[in-house]
């Protein structure tokens, strides 16, 4: 496939990948899905974006270092799981309310939701992590090539 035509696909898919894995996220409480499988799927976004362009590219979309993403992600876990316990309930219980939604209905909203997002930063930080890392091993390996090492 030609660079162009992979560029221009990585370009166009990536949004689409991105929004899927927010769907994703959000319906996994209640349906198949969650945290782990938007993770996965944003992070295939991003691996997409990776193969049509390069390391630097990918670093300069997401903004945020894999390890900070994964960090906030166990502290929202740790969160979602100590906030029952502020109510005398027990760790990792789950909490709802309801909120008005844009459109005139609610929006049941708990703490299943915040737990899935935090292990939604999770996954990808660390997938995200780990396709980085094999990179820049393989660029290490191309320069001790070069120098005969």
């Amino acid at each position: 496939m030609s660079p162009v035509v992979l560029r221009t696909v990585a370009r166009m898919m990536t949004p689409v990948l991105l929004l899927l894995s927010l769907v994703m996220l959000v319906r996994g409480h209640n349906a198949p899905g969650g945290g782990f499988v938007g993770g996965l799927l944003a992070v295939s976004a991003f691996f997409l974006y990776f193969i049509a362009s390069d390391v630097k590219t990918v670093q300069r979309l997401v903004r945020v270092h894999p390890v900070i993403l994964m960090a906030v992600g166990l502290l929202i876990i740790m969160g979602s799981g100590t906030l029952p316990m502020l109510f005398g309930r027990p760790f990792l219980t789950g909490l709802w309310t309801r909120v008005s939604g844009p459109w005139g209905g609610e929006i049941d909203l708990g703490t299943p939701l915040l737990f899935d997002l935090g292990v939604y930063l999770v996954v990808f930080g660390t997938t995200l992590s780990f396709i980085l890392s094999m990179e820049k091993g393989s660029e290490e390996d191309e320069d001790n090539e070069r120098s005969g090492a």
